[in-house]
């Protein structure tokens, strides 16, 4: 019986009779446990252009970042997709974003193996991989890199971050999510927030608690395992939200507008080599209207935005000077390989003026800012504001480079690397102009850890990884790129970079692809890309264009599709929770996740709520979508029925008395569609109450999901304070869908917008 075990064949002992005449064996630990491997912090921000930190040429407060810069390495080569989901993914698994199915952000799946909203099981995680040997893994903040219809209490949980390699996970796992009023996960399973902005709660704080808390409690008992954390801020994407204290901080300090500041941080990017010599300052981006055309009102909004951001930033700032604060008092810091970086580049959704709420973008409404600046300056960057600033002050955050985010120009793609590892790094302070991009991050993570990338994880074969290590260059400043060629593709925009020579297209949906303008320019010499070289080398561009081509096809980008607003109301998807016009849910309910929630927006619908009463009455809220800003709410106060249509900070309320009696109750509101609005009418056990005109419709309700029989996050209005949970009983509540939403209309609208740039 000599080794032989049936339930362990690999066992190396020896099995007896008794444990007297046996000999025990235990297999080897990880390779990681008890060496001496780098701890692995991957800190993300959302939205921030390469220009924003402080040592990256702004006059932003940064200085923590600004520390770590100064202790280690700032590249101003480096590169990602162009937007969140798949910089994202290629950031976490070393492969290219169409070749795993993450083509743009998880929201969608457009039946293409290129856009599937989750990582493919064919490539696995720096998380999957780390923890395999030995590593403990912890994801804190945003996630977006799950079909977000999966997210729900219902799952499927596939690609959630704790079957993606993560031992803990705690953030929130939509693209956004408001920085006082968070929805968030803990593990596998949604939870409320452990605070309220009136009790000084924001949600970056909560992440870094959270994470610091992990790395604490593996210290104390398993010192001898390294760790990887992912700490991916909500920061600075919209809503610009932060403490009252920082955005005072702020006050006056943007009133000379976006071009004078591009101008002097354009000067200090030269003064400090983070741009070479000779580089020119991108003009403005067509449709950002001079500051000295702005009228008064539009100058204050602007500043006023601009200072949410900049009040964002620096307490996000501070947050991770907290964490390095912990890692050194701990004496962790030393060998923790850091890297601080933005997944692209500053937003595009703010338009050429600004937005109170960002929604208004997505849904093509124009705000009255005169209005705004009279009543609601104030609440800029606090709870009551969804804020997102003017192109203006994106260019500024990205100077000295052109476009934006979801572009693929420098703008879109060009972002800040900051690398930080006392143990393994001399220089301090040192710059590297080498191109990398975000899928050379994980390659080097795995040389560092020494971690094996096997040709089949969990009985998958795997894809090659795309990227190379680039900590060849942290010793060498002159050491070349690590790779010859990387290609660029979001919605439509093309670009592909080889041996210093850059192609790329800004792309107009709709226009046939063989229509593009292909530019070229030589960006060894050319930093800014504003000198095309396209008409002086047709060959080269040539050549450049057809390995494009080559590099689609080897990758997955293909097909092309240049679909964005449209893909929110495309035909459900077989296996989703939206293969269904009718959605009835048993209370008590986890929190419904936007894309998981019954689809309202442009919609005739009827919502039906059976209830029980007990002596004495009962109130509270019945069904709740959406926050402050913008979405619904169905509820029961005073001795009457309210249904509140926010649209966008435009309230239409339907309210009636209702006598409710102790026992089962049904109570309905519907809403017919017509023109551009509608009627909304309310019902108690089948009697018409009332009826009311909503003149204009929100087709996009926002980015928070629903609640049922509470309003448990930022409230939709101000008549009760959150959750303001039913106090009787709800039996069920149901949603019948009663016509398709019109979402083309919305999209060309939005189209017609973008087309003025």
């Amino acid at each position: 019986m000599t080794g032989v075990s049936p339930n362990e064949p690999s066992f190396g002992g020896r099995i007896g009779r008794t444990y007297r005449d046996s000999a025990p064996w235990w297999p080897a630990p990880p390779a990681g446990v008890g060496a001496d491997r780098p701890n692995v912090v991957l800190i993300v921000l959302d939205d921030t252009g390469f220009a924003h930190f402080g040592c990256y040429g702004s006059e932003l407060a940064t200085p923590h970042i600004d520390a770590l810069a100064a202790g280690g390495l700032r590249y101003t080569g480096f590169h990602t997709t162009a937007l969140c989901s798949p910089s994202r993914a290629a950031l976490l698994t070393g492969r290219n974003p169409h070749a795993v199915g993450m083509r743009a952000v998880s929201n969608w799946n457009t039946g293409f193996p290129n856009m599937r909203g989750g990582i493919s099981p064919r490539a696995a995680t720096v998380a999957e991989l780390l923890r395999a040997h030995g590593y403990a893994t912890y994801a804190a903040g945003k996630w977006h890199l799950a079909p977000m219809d999966e997210c729900s209490a219902a799952g499927p949980h596939t690609n959630w971050p704790l079957q993606k390699g993560f031992d803990r996970f705690y953030g929130f796992l939509q693209g956004e999510t408001d920085q006082f009023y968070p929805e968030l996960t803990s593990d596998n399973t949604h939870v409320d927030p452990p605070g309220r902005p009136e009790d000084g709660y924001h949600v970056s704080e909560d992440i870094v608690e959270k994470a610091t808390g992990w790395i604490r409690d593996l210290h104390s008992v398993r010192p001898d395992r390294p760790f990887l954390l992912y700490l991916a801020f909500g920061a600075t994407h919209a809503p610009h939200q932060s403490p009252l204290d920082y955005r005072l901080r702020w006050r006056g300090r943007f009133d000379d507008g976006y071009e004078a500041a591009r101008e002097r941080w354009f000067a200090r990017q030269l003064e400090g080599g983070i741009v070479p010599a000779g580089t020119t300052l991108a003009p403005l981006n067509p449709g950002v209207p001079p500051w000295a055309d702005l009228s008064d009102n539009q100058r204050a909004f602007s500043a006023r935005l601009q200072e949410a951001f900049a009040a964002m930033l620096e307490h996000t700032d501070a947050q991770i000077g907290r964490l390095t604060e912990f890692l050194g008092h701990y004496g962790l810091l030393e060998n923790t390989l850091l890297l601080v970086l933005s997944d692209n580049g500053a937003s595009r959704e703010g338009g050429p003026y600004g937005v109170m709420d960002e929604f208004s973008h997505f849904n093509a409404v124009h705000e009255d800012i005169d209005a705004l600046v009279e009543r609601r300056l104030d609440d800029i960057g606090g709870p009551h504001s969804h804020s997102n600033y003017p192109w203006g002050w994106a260019q500024a955050g990205n100077t000295p480079l052109r476009w934006y985010k979801q572009n693929t120009y420098g703008g879109g793609v060009r972002d800040p690397l900051v690398v930080h590892w006392p143990r393994g790094i001399a220089a301090s302070g040192a710059i590297r102009p080498q191109f990398c991009h975000a899928v050379d991050i994980t390659p080097t993570i795995l040389e560092l850890t020494g971690t094996p990338v096997p040709e089949q994880f969990g009985g998958v074969a795997q894809i090659p990884l795309h990227g190379a290590s680039i900590a060849p260059t942290f010793a060498d400043p002159a050491a070349p790129p690590v790779r010859p060629r990387q290609y660029f593709e979001q919605v439509g925009h093309r670009g592909l970079w080889a041996d210093g020579w850059k192609i790329t297209t800004y792309h107009e949906a709709g226009r046939p692809y063989g229509d593009d303008e292909w530019a070229l320019y030589h960006l060894d010499e050319d930093f800014s890309e504003c000198h095309d070289l396209a008409g002086q080398q047709p060959g080269r561009l040539r050549e450049l264009i057809d390995t494009w081509w080559v590099e689609a096809g080897q990758h997955g980008v293909l097909p092309l599709d240049d679909r964005m607003v449209e893909l929110f109301g495309s035909p459900p998807r077989p296996g989703s929770p939206h293969a269904r016009s009718e959605y009835v849910y048993y209370p008590p309910v986890s929190h419904v996740p936007a894309d998981a929630a019954p689809p309202l927006g442009g919609r005739a619908w009827l919502i039906t709520a059976e209830v029980d009463v007990p002596d004495g009455g009962a109130e509270g809220v019945l069904y709740a979508r959406g926050s402050h800003n913008v979405g619904q709410s169905f509820f029961v106060k005073d001795g009457a029925l309210h249904f509140d249509y926010n649209a966008l900070g435009t309230h239409t309320r339907a309210t009636a008395p209702v006598v409710l009696g102790p026992g089962r109750h049904e109570l309905a509101a519907r809403f017919e569609r017509s023109g551009p609005g509608g009627t909304l009418t309310l019902f108690a056990d089948g009697a018409d109450l009332t009826a009311i005109d909503i003149p204009a419709i929100v087709r996009m309700l926002g980015s928070t999901g629903l609640d049922i029989g509470r309003d448990s996050l930022s409230p939709v209005v101000d008549d009760y304070a959150g959750p303001f949970a039913f106090t009787g009983s709800i039996e069920r509540i149901t949603f019948a869908l009663r016509s398709r939403a019109d979402v083309a209309d919305i999209a060309a609208v939005a189209r017609a917008e973008l087309s003025k740039e």
